[in-house]
């Protein structure tokens, strides 16, 4: 047998094994995966019904305990008046980082910042609102925005950083060539650098989204909860997560079975998000 033959099957073998160590890797990261998402859809499939979706929880402890209809609403002006704040901000910072101030100490300080924020555990800024707007100094009571607030809190560091590695994924040929047609640099970021990494900045907006949505510790001490439906961001507020953690310590067991309901709609919802948004960064990449 030649050197050459040899060395092929030394090749096809470490291929093979390469290629088993990966399966086995996924396999690993997807068996958690599944069976959360099968507990989830078998606990929670059985509480499924219109008016699960279309009454509010009626507080009762027995009898007709309602549906979720106020936490679903709630959650979603909770948690998109905390993407209003976070997205953009985050995107701003974004751009600084990596377009304007690329280098520059502050660049490196305010990099720091966002990940020193990226590890803070999200009730200390649940805490940190509770002091300072519901009992502290500008306290005014629980209120919605004061949940969206801190969840904002927790969304601007993956926004920013996502964004980063985005924006930095641009050819610097994109860049140069507008800036030799005369382009201003603002005018660069915004119509090409931008555009060119909106798929990413769309994920990381996702990622924040989805890490907001199912929170609960910040909104215990912000929102405070309610069981009807609220508009007013000045009022307390339902939100799947406190609806979730209120019901499953409870010994009811309809009760519990409105917890995992909820919890099935929760991840039903960040689904559908996620499919919005990545249809339409497809829709802007065609």
């Amino acid at each position: 047998m030649s050197v050459l033959t040899v060395t092929s099957v030394k090749r096809r073998r470490m291929d093979v094994a390469w290629r088993g160590l990966l399966m086995l890797g996924l396999i690993v990261a997807l068996v958690p995966l599944v069976l959360v998402i099968g507990y989830v859809l078998l606990r929670g499939l059985p509480a499924l019904s219109i008016g699960f979706f279309t009454t509010d929880p009626t507080g009762a402890f027995f009898g007709d305990q309602g549906g979720i209809r106020s936490a679903i609403l709630g959650t979603l002006e909770i948690v998109g008046l905390a993407t209003l704040i976070a997205v953009p901000i985050g995107i701003l910072l974004a751009v600084y980082l990596n377009e304007v101030g690329r280098g520059s100490q502050l660049a490196v300080a305010v990099r720091y910042c966002i990940d020193v924020l990226t590890g803070v555990p999200s009730i200390v800024f649940g805490l940190f609102i509770y002091t300072v707007f519901v009992v502290g100094g500008f306290a005014t009571g629980f209120a919605a925005w004061k949940g969206s607030i801190a969840l904002s809190l927790l969304m601007l560091p993956v926004v920013a950083r996502a964004g980063e590695v985005s924006l930095g994924m641009v050819s610097n040929n994109l860049r140069e060539a507008a800036l030799a047609l005369g382009a201003p640099r603002w005018r660069v970021i915004l119509n090409v650098v931008l555009p060119s990494a909106l798929s990413g900045l769309l994920t990381g907006s996702l990622l924040a989204i989805a890490r907001a949505a199912g929170e609960t510790a910040p909104l215990l001490f912000t929102v405070l909860g309610a069981q009807a439906v609220i508009f007013s961001l000045d009022a307390p507020m339902n939100s799947l997560p406190l609806q979730i953690f209120n019901d499953v310590r409870q010994p009811n067991p309809e009760l519990v079975t409105r917890a995992w309901g909820a919890a099935l709609t929760l991840i039903l919802l960040i689904l559908i998000i996620t499919l919005i948004a990545r249809f339409a960064a497809r829709r802007t990449r065609l």
